[in-house]
């Protein structure tokens, strides 16, 4: 359990860190928050549902491990992808900012994201 409470602490620290940048860093009213808030929130739930599949499927045989890891990143990627499209054909958000909001937090989450597989890795290899 404490590798995903460390995951969800950096989550948690990273995203304050990003929206004290984006509320104190940038000239106000030069970017629509609430595009940048569908973004994030998007980013985070896919980072989230990332490490939940690579900690149920972890401990699993290979190619269990493989099926629910590398799976869960294609659905995950395609719901994404979706959502994105859903967005900009509705009209949703101001397009310029949630689409540069999107990359930059799905670049920045996804290290994130690695850096918890990699924790729980060293983590099984130092117990055993």
């Amino acid at each position: 359990m404490k590798p995903l409470f460390d995951f969800l602490l950096k989550l948690c620290i990273l995203s304050v860190i990003l929206w004290g940048v984006i509320a104190y860093g940038l000239a106000p009213g030069s970017v629509d928050l609430r595009s940048v808030f569908i973004a994030w929130a998007m980013i985070v739930t896919n980072a989230l549902a990332g490490y939940l599949l690579f900690e149920y499927a972890f401990d699993k045989e290979s190619q269990v491990f493989t099926k629910v890891v590398f799976g869960g990143l294609a659905v995950r990627l395609l719901v994404l992808m979706g959502l994105v499209a859903l967005i900009i054909l509705r009209d949703l958000a101001v397009i310029n900012d949630f689409v540069l909001s999107f990359f930059a937090f799905y670049c920045i989450y996804v290290i994130v994201e690695i850096l918890g597989y990699q924790r729980k890795n060293k983590q099984k290899k130092n117990a055993a």
